[in-house]
């Protein structure tokens, strides 16, 4: 069977958007991975964590764990195909938690997943968790990396795809982000000056 072609399955879900963003972080850029374009197509979600079980084989993965809300999607496919159990993280009061009676066996082999990966905040509250509950983060997989260089999660970085991706300062934008309205994904379904590749 020949190779799946990933950027063209993300081109043809209108997941990879060009414009105006606001980014969760606040940070401003001319690139937004709409992560739910992913998720609500079992056949790019499906390849996307083919991909990522390909990329880890050799890690002994024992366990799963990613972030609610689509990372619960995407620990469950990634462990299905590794062949392991999937882990999901809450936020309870403001926290992130293992919950639902939920637990993670003493030096368990996990390994850390989310969707769209910027600047690694859900990552690291991920580790910080895992660890903590006793499990040894062997590495971290994402469906899409959009990130500017190490995040320093100490451990290996696998992504199903890479999106060369730039985010600004809102005091520092380029002069052509700056001749296009700002928006934030998910407020609007179509908005002039943004397209969908």
């Amino acid at each position: 069977m020949p190779p799946v072609d990933l950027e063209a399955m993300l081109r043809d879900s209108g997941a990879v958007m060009h414009g105006h963003f606001v980014l969760t972080s606040g940070r401003h850029s001319d690139v937004y991975v709409e992560k739910f374009r992913i998720l609500e197509q079992p056949e790019v979600l499906s390849a996307l964590c083919e991909e990522i079980a390909l990329r880890v084989r050799d890690l002994n993965i024992e366990l799963v764990a990613g972030p609610t809300t689509g990372g619960i999607i995407i620990a469950f496919e990634a462990a299905r195909q590794i062949g392991c159990t999937a882990i999901y993280v809450e936020s309870e009061g403001g926290l992130k938690k293992i919950r639902r009676g939920a637990v993670v066996p003493a030096g368990a082999r996990v390994l850390i997943v989310d969707d769209v990966l910027t600047t690694g905040t859900s990552v690291r509250e991920v580790i910080d968790v895992i660890r903590a509950a006793g499990g040894e983060v062997v590495g971290v997989a994402v469906l899409i990396d959009r990130s500017e260089g190490d995040l320093g999660f100490g451990v290996p970085l696998f992504a199903a795809h890479r999106v060369e991706a730039t985010s600004y300062d809102p005091d520092n934008l380029p002069v052509e982000l700056r001749s296009i309205p700002a928006i934030k994904p998910g407020t609007r379904v179509s908005t002039p000056g943004v397209t969908a590749i």
